[in-house]
């Protein structure tokens, strides 16, 4: 038996990486895969894309949304796999990613894995994920995470309230509800660096305190004081960037960062 599994890859103008994207999921080893994009109205070319690969997808729409939540929800809603996954418009899988998580979501209701990043065609480090920590921070890769079609039916999509750490939000409500989270000690996804969210970073930062608060609220000090460490180490980071000095952030993240590096 093959379970299905829907893919979502949301696009706004996105035409530079986005056949990259697709390629690498209907190139899956796995055969089972039911691939859903949701447009939010792209004017650079990205639907010409789209409707070349148009008779290999399940479902694909292009009008405005309420934003990345919405985008996500509305493939949420078109999706008929039993494990669902999303990838970003200039992100892309590894070509036996489908085939690993189904292995391992025998024992699960989340998978995630390893993911290796990007600066344009170079590549920088891999970073693992571990759910254990996520009442600190985002400590997966969301790129890599697949999810139980269930879950979403039992706990709801993602809140539309939430415009950078929306998947933060939702992988904390799964863990607290004691959902089963499994890890694949590989890299299954890549990513691109600069994307929305790290360009947003202090509303991201401030928006992941909100939620932590939401979830777990008899910790709030606690998230309070991890806040300002976090933002404080996030302005370091940008600082010594600056100033060419690698060696300093990677000491930093091999001795302090809850996300292993490699």
């Amino acid at each position: 038996m093959h379970p299905k599994v829907s893919v979502i890859t949301i696009v706004y103008n996105s035409s530079r990486f986005l056949e990259q994207a697709i390629l690498s999921v209907l190139n899956q080893t796995y055969p089972n895969v039911e691939y859903i994009i949701i447009d939010g109205g792209s004017t650079d070319g990205s639907l010409n894309i789209i409707k070349k690969y148009a008779s290999k997808l399940a479902y694909w729409t292009s009008e405005k949304d309420k934003g990345i939540s919405d985008a996500f929800n509305k493939g949420i809603a078109k999706a008929t796999g039993e494990i669902i996954g999303i990838l970003n418009a200039d992100d892309w899988y590894e070509p036996d990613t489908v085939a690993a998580v189904v292995e391992k979501m025998k024992e699960a209701d989340i998978v995630y894995g390893s993911i290796q990043l990007w600066e344009e065609d170079k590549k920088l480090n891999i970073v693992t994920g571990d759910f254990r920590m996520l009442a600190m921070e985002m400590t997966l890769n969301h790129p890599t995470v697949f999810v139980r079609k269930s879950c979403y039916d039992e706990l709801g999509v993602f809140d539309t309230n939430l415009r950078c750490a929306m998947d933060y939000d939702l992988l904390l409500r799964l863990k607290v509800a004691g959902k089963r989270f499994a890890g694949i000690d590989k890299v299954l996804a890549n990513m691109r660096w600069g994307g929305f969210s790290d360009k947003q970073w202090k509303l991201g930062c401030r928006e992941t305190l909100q939620i932590k608060n939401k979830y777990l609220p008899e910790r709030r000090l606690a998230h309070s004081l991890y806040y300002f460490k976090h933002v404080g180490s996030i302005r370091a980071n940008k600082f010594f960037r600056k100033a060419h000095l690698p060696f300093i952030i990677s000491l930093y993240k091999k001795l302090f960062s809850p996300i292993a590096r490699k």
